[in-house]
């Protein structure tokens, strides 16, 4: 019995083996107290006293107390004398479409007007040539996000050109360039 113990903490518990099975005899004795306690499995049918129909918080005639609105859309807001975001989505999707026989510096200075700070110093390192568009093929649209946001989606010959523009100011400047192959 001497030997046994002492090979037990010697040699057996030291292990990987030893410790893997020390740690299974404790689950496994977990596990049975817990039905034991509990009862077995499938005896009962679940939870008891649940209510019949769903608890609500909010009367169902309250209203819609959603984050998103369902009214129309607010208008971009632009500031007198400044142009709409379709005239500048206009403009600098031709800018950008224009891409072929120019210069990267010819280029990015017909975009730069056109652009806000963050998306100028971006398009500064990108070739022209790699645009992969050539012309418009249809009228842009518009769609606000909120008034000084919104999302122009222009068709070309290879996809669709997405703008993002903002105007935080009251001037819209693209403010993200996305193109899907089509």
């Amino acid at each position: 019995m001497r030997r046994a113990i002492e090979f037990l903490f010697t040699r057996l518990l030291r292990s990987r083996v030893g410790i893997a099975l020390a740690l299974a005899v404790v689950v496994l004795g977990i596990i049975g107290t817990a039905r034991l306690v509990t009862g077995p499995f499938g005896s009962e049918s679940g939870v008891t006293g649940a209510p019949v129909e769903p608890i609500a918080t909010v009367h169902p005639s309250a209203g819609d107390d959603g984050v998103l609105g369902t009214g129309p859309p607010p208008e971009p807001s632009t500031s007198p004398g400044a142009a709409e975001p379709e005239t500048v989505a206009r403009q600098f999707a031709a800018a950008w479409l224009d891409h072929q026989n120019t210069t990267a510096e010819r280029w990015h200075a017909a975009l730069r007007p056109l652009a806000t700070d963050e998306l100028a110093e971006n398009l500064a390192g990108v070739d022209p040539s790699a645009v992969p568009a050539d012309r418009l093929t249809g009228d842009p649209v518009v769609i606000p996000q909120t008034a000084r946001l919104v999302e122009v989606t222009l068709p070309v010959d290879s996809g669709r050109l997405r703008l993002e523009l903002v105007a935080p100011e009251g001037r819209w400047l693209v403010d993200t360039v996305d193109w899907e192959r089509g």
